[in-house]
């Protein structure tokens, strides 16, 4: 609203047009005029602001052109009574709205103006000609004009906006509030940034507050002297510290069904679910409707076929899979052992840390191998869509950052049992890597938008050698953020955002800090640490450095949570290694009280990470009483109606015989 009272509308889409080399006149038929015309026509607000090389076309819509939008796009919306039903916007009424107040979320807004924007067609029954830079080409019939302009390098590039007033809103109460440690106002970044991204910060929060109560007990185990009771100081604090992550996971799901319920959303969290893209569930990959079509009604070739379809889809997934660990096995392994004993034997600091820079310089382009393969063989899978997709390559590049990330830790720790060495390991993956990474990662976006800053600006000035010109720079709001890198994904920014870099940072320190907590219990003391920065630093991040990002409405975490699964079945045989190695310094291995006491303390946790699942029910009481009770009112309304048509056809069916 502005001082008087009216509604201001908010720009939250941006379209980047190239400027013309040609000084004319406005004639008929330009393309960008007519582009702006027919986004007026569907009903968008457009704003044009032209900027040092480029224009940007700003589109805001108000709510009516959202809800005709939703109605055509047949977007679902959940209902009072709890049912997801096709929206309608003359029945807006029935629709829940979001937590901040508005009919749509933002990630339903996106998706009308995909909707919108995109689907202006030539519905004439000839062709149009274009102009456009002197040059002229058509505008066929059925094709979408956007389109058209892209695939003529007209337009750029189409990105959301940032919202001023509520980016600066989250800067205040988010990024830049430190006194609240790990409260974060999900709500409003669930508004600002959809599900994904809140989910990610929901669980980084919970992650981090759950870190005080190890972090705390890490401090005592490290520092007080426990006299004779010293050696049963380090088996009940692995005990603890396992028994504290499984706890923590039972509650992080049901953490996320309540947040999932107070955002109203309605999705079953299950084996082989846990994303829901742009309001469509997902649905098993049937086969090509051409085939479906010939088989007619043979339901025995047509069970065949999707047999076959789904175990070739497993088969071609497991071959993949055998690929990618029999090439870190042969390839990455031998090279990071390598590393690790060379490590080991090499006496001067100097050779060491000039090793460790060639390694790190080696293993980020052999990273970068390793996930492009991986995308080549994610193609060639049969996934269900691009999340499911994205999962895949999750487990794959994670099996390469395990392999980099611990395997040197696993030779200091089990071959060489040198224990002065592995805390000097762990310390330095710790600390010194986590301090560089989150350096590299706020300082990299800077760099990358004063190079592109200077570079336009630098292309504007050769092109106007010969005209006499001002002082040239980049003023407006809108070419600032097209300057931004947009929050991607290091390693395939087609499957992934930059959460991929984010959730992987956290399961490397997660994976460090638990497999190795009987050997350094201090590392959760300088984890939770880590933590609460990278909470002020990813926010920061979010709302200042990048390109708002575009909504993805995953409603779990993912894959990652499988990750964080297995890091626990690893911590538990690796602590016990480690614990094994203090009893038997001598190298024995032999099986006295001690070490079977070990060996069985192992298998009972082993037991217990996987018991706990009954224990602690993932679903919150109240959230499965609410679903039911709507599945109950859902059930009443549609058999009330589904009664009342059967009357009104059987009454219909009586007049007409009587007449």
């Amino acid at each position: 609203m502005n001082g008087n009272g009216e509604e201001v509308a908010v720009y939250e889409i941006a379209v980047v047009v190239s400027k013309s080399n040609v000084i004319k006149d406005k004639e008929i038929g330009d393309c960008v005029d007519i582009l702006v015309a027919e986004f007026r026509n569907v009903g968008l607000i457009v704003d044009i602001v032209s900027g040092v090389s480029d224009e940007f076309i700003k589109v805001a819509a108000p709510p009516v052109t959202l809800g005709r939008a939703a109605a055509e796009i047949q977007l679902k919306k959940p209902t009072r009574i709890g049912m997801d039903l096709q929206f309608e916007w003359e029945e807006m009424d029935a629709f829940l709205k979001q937590p901040d107040g508005s009919l749509f979320s933002w990630s339903e807004r996106f998706q009308c103006y995909h909707h919108l924007i995109y689907g202006i067609v030539n519905k004439s029954n000839l062709m149009i000609s274009l102009k456009y830079d002197g040059k002229e080409f058509c505008w066929e019939v059925g094709q979408s004009l956007l389109q058209t302009l892209e695939s003529k390098g007209i337009v750029k590039q189409v990105f959301p906006l940032h919202a001023e007033m509520k980016r600066k809103k989250l800067l205040r109460s988010w990024a830049l509030n430190w006194w609240d440690l790990t409260d974060q106002p999900i709500d409003e970044i669930y508004s600002y940034f959809g599900t994904k991204v809140a989910i990610y910060f929901a669980f980084l929060g919970k992650y981090t507050q759950w870190l005080f109560f190890p972090a705390a007990l890490g401090l005592i185990v490290q520092l007080v002297d426990f006299g004779s009771l010293q050696l049963l100081a380090l088996p009940v604090f692995f005990i603890s510290i396992t028994l504290w992550a499984v706890l923590f996971f039972q509650f992080w799901k049901r953490k996320n069904y309540a947040l999932l319920a107070r955002w109203q959303i309605n999705c079953t969290i299950g084996i082989g679910q846990g994303h829901k893209l742009l309001g469509m569930e997902w649905s098993y990959r049937q086969p090509p409707v051409e085939v479906i079509k010939t088989l007619g009604t043979d339901k025995a070739r047509e069970k065949e076929l999707y047999q076959r379809n789904e175990w070739l889809g497993h088969l071609m997934r497991f071959r993949n899979d055998v690929f990618v660990i029999l090439s870190i096995i042969c390839l990455q392994l031998p090279f990071e052992l390598a590393y690790a004993h060379l490590y080991e034997v090499i006496g001067s600091d100097i050779i060491k840390f000039g090793l460790t820079a060639i390694y790190l310089f080696v293993i980020q382009y052999f990273t970068q191998i390793g996930g492009k393969i991986s995308v080549k063989l994610i193609k060639n899978e049969n996934n269900e869509n691009s999340e499911n997709r994205a999962d895949s390559l999750v487990y794959k590049v994670f099996s390469l950052y395990f392999m980099q990330s611990y395997i040197g830790i696993f030779y200091h720790a089990l071959l060489h049992r040198n224990f002065r060495t592995l805390r000097q390991v762990l310390i330095q993956r710790l600390i010194i890597s986590e301090v560089l990474e989150n350096l590299l990662e706020n300082s990299l976006p800077y760099i990358k938008y004063s190079y592109k800053k200077y570079k336009t600006i630098r292309n504007k000035k050769k092109h106007e050698n010969n005209k006499p010109s001002g002082k040239i720079h980049v003023s407006t709001r809108v070419e600032k953020e097209y300057l931004k890198p947009a929050y991607s994904a290091s390693i395939v920014e087609e499957l992934e955002d930059g959460l991929f870099d984010d959730f992987l940072e956290l399961a490397l320190q997660f994976g460090m800090i638990m497999m190795f907590a009987c050997a350094f219990p201090l590392a959760f003391a300088f984890a939770a640490v880590n933590n609460i920065m990278e909470i002020r630093t990813d926010a920061l991040k979010l709302l200042s450095m990048f390109k708002r990002p575009v909504p993805r409405d995953a409603v779990t975490i993912g894959a990652w949570i499988n990750i964080f699964q297995f890091l626990i079945v690893m911590s538990i045989c690796t602590n016990s290694a480690l614990l094994v190695w203090l009893y038997d310094q001598e190298g024995k291995w032999k099986i006295e009280p001690g070490l079977a006491a070990i060996l069985i303390m192992e298998h009972v946790l082993l037991l217990i990470k996987f018991g706990f699942s009954h224990f602690v029910p993932e679903e919150p009481a109240w959230v499965r009483a609410n679903r039911v009770r709507n599945a109950t009112q859902a059930q009443d309304v549609c058999s009330k109606q589904l009664l009342r048509t059967i009357s009104g056809e059987k009454t219909s069916n009586e007049s007409k015989k009587n007449e």
